[in-house]
């Protein structure tokens, strides 16, 4: 895949609490809660963990110890030292009984909102060399890269369905590294006072490189999301997850995605019938806004703006109605292969694990497999039998060689079939 990465304007750092589009009370109880957890700071330390410039931080600082919540404790490098005081104390467990949430202050829902349209995926330029690179690890027909690559430019909804073991799961996960730009994704989202948590360390996946000078360090610069989400699926996952210990919300599945890729995985073996998905998301999928409520009653919209993708071995239309279907501009049926796929699968995989690629005993194992097994060409076959073929050299401690009688022992071991030597 080519590394020609798009650049992406950065954000902005703000130079005053007004700019943080944060009420100033939520970050100073913020910043006296992390003072509180992490013990006497330097006013730098304490403007490195709220992700803020100094010059705010010192504001803060300044009314905290008004209000005698924090004192002096000394000087480094020229900047105070300070630490909570007795009354401080106080306040701050009273604020953790309120929100226990002492990670990097949040950026406000209309910012949120106004980055994720300015980022979003029906924006993205996608050429033909892009998707070819972005599926070559796959081998797939000319038409069926037309379609995706007319799928990811639309911004629009993708059904991938067809039989089992096609390789639908792989070419949805695939679908991300069509992209070549990165987006920002904040740390958590304030909403009339409350924190929801957006950034996830086991799903965004950051770029490896120090904000500039300047840059808006509440925001993490990633590559566009790809979540994957299969039969554990349940209604719950798509609405916000409040703790009642910590006493703040993460972030949903499709708000994780925002700007990216959001993977159902097995369509229709969900936990949840997929009328419920269907009818949770008909009009997000439709005018790429979904809505949300806190535990307050609080209602608040956010932007749908990614690329959901139902992958299914189930037929389509038994899983939702017209009007959810005429939503999802792009049904692509993945099928399965053909001979010449299916040798070329094979060589690539010979390739991968470092056996020798015989074209003789890939036709003998298309034979058995089409008179003795009546099983069509599927395209997970050629990797599940190399790897029957090299774990069972594994264990007799052996050198792993593709020929017919590892073929033939890996089928039978593989198949819910007899074969005769």
């Amino acid at each position: 895949m080519s590394e020609s990465v798009i650049a992406t304007p950065e954000i902005a750092e703000p130079q005053s609490i007004e700019e943080t589009g944060v009420r100033k009370n939520l970050l100073e109880d913020l910043a006296l809660k992390i003072l509180y957890v992490e013990g006497e700071l330097s006013l730098l330390d304490l403007a490195n963990r709220l992700h803020l410039n100094l010059g705010i931080v010192e504001v803060l600082f300044q009314r905290l110890r008004k209000d005698e919540f924090c004192e002096v404790k000394g000087m480094t490098g020229g900047v105070h030292r300070i630490d909570t005081t007795s009354k401080g104390k106080v306040r701050a467990l009273e604020l953790m009984m309120l929100n226990q949430y002492t990670g990097p202050a949040p950026v406000s829902l209309k910012d949120y909102s106004n980055q994720v349209r300015a980022q979003s995926v029906k924006d993205v330029k996608v050429h033909a060399g892009e998707v070819e690179r972005a599926f070559e690890h796959l081998v797939l027909e000319k038409e069926i890269l037309s379609q995706l690559g007319a799928a990811v430019v639309s911004g629009q909804s993708i059904f991938l369905y067809g039989p089992t073991g096609t390789g639908k799961t792989a070419i949805a996960e695939s679908l991300p590294r069509i992209y070549q730009d990165n987006v920002w994704i904040p740390y958590a989202v304030e909403v009339a006072g409350q924190i929801i948590t957006v950034f996830e360390s086991g799903v965004h996946e950051t770029i490896d490189s120090e904000p500039n000078p300047g840059c808006d360090r509440r925001w993490v610069l990633c590559r566009r999301p790809r979540v994957v989400i299969g039969g554990e699926l349940t209604i719950d996952m798509l609405d916000l997850q409040f703790n009642p210990i910590t006493k703040f919300y993460s972030a949903p599945l499709q708000i994780k995605a925002n700007n990216g890729v959001l993977i159902i995985d097995d369509f229709g073996r969900q936990r949840l019938r997929p009328e419920e998905l269907l009818n949770r998301w008909i009009v997000p999928l439709d005018r790429r806004i979904d809505y949300f409520t806190l535990a307050g009653g609080t209602k608040f919209e956010v932007p749908f703006e990614l690329l959901v993708v139902f992958s299914t071995n189930l037929n389509p239309r038994s899983l939702a109605d017209e009007a959810f279907l005429r939503r999802i501009q792009t049904k692509i049926r993945i099928n399965y292969v053909s001979p010449e796929h299916f040798h070329d699968i094979f060589r690539r995989l010979c390739d991968h694990f470092k056996l020798k690629y015989e074209a003789d005993v890939v036709d003998g194992l298309i034979k058995t497999l089409s008179k003795e097994l009546n099983q069509p060409l599927r395209a997970c076959y050629p990797r599940d039998i190399i790897e029957q073929i090299c774990w069972t050299a594994r264990f007799e401690g052996t050198t792993p060689h593709l020929d017919s009688k590892t073929v033939l022992r890996a089928c039978r071991n593989y198949f819910l079939c007899r074969l005769d030597a």
